[in-house]
């Protein structure tokens, strides 16, 4: 994959971490079971009861993968 464009692909919160946009994590292609904040597959690869925990405060959030896309 090409280089990092910052505010595209990736952002730093303000803990100073570098966070993946849904952008990025789309052009990836797969859930890597992180647990990514933005991630667009509804964390498909996240083992239970943690994806569950992140859905249900995604959902809480108002935040959407679609939503989150249109954001970035």
């Amino acid at each position: 994959m090409p280089s990092l464009i910052e505010k595209e692909d990736f952002y730093y919160n303000e803990q100073g971490y570098m966070v993946l946009t849904a952008h990025y994590l789309l052009r990836r292609g797969f859930c890597c079971g992180n647990g990514c904040k933005h991630c667009p597959y509804y964390f498909e690869a996240v083992p239970e009861p943690r994806r569950s925990e992140l859905l249900e405060k995604r959902n809480a959030d108002g935040n959407t993968s679609k939503q989150e896309e249109e954001q970035s």
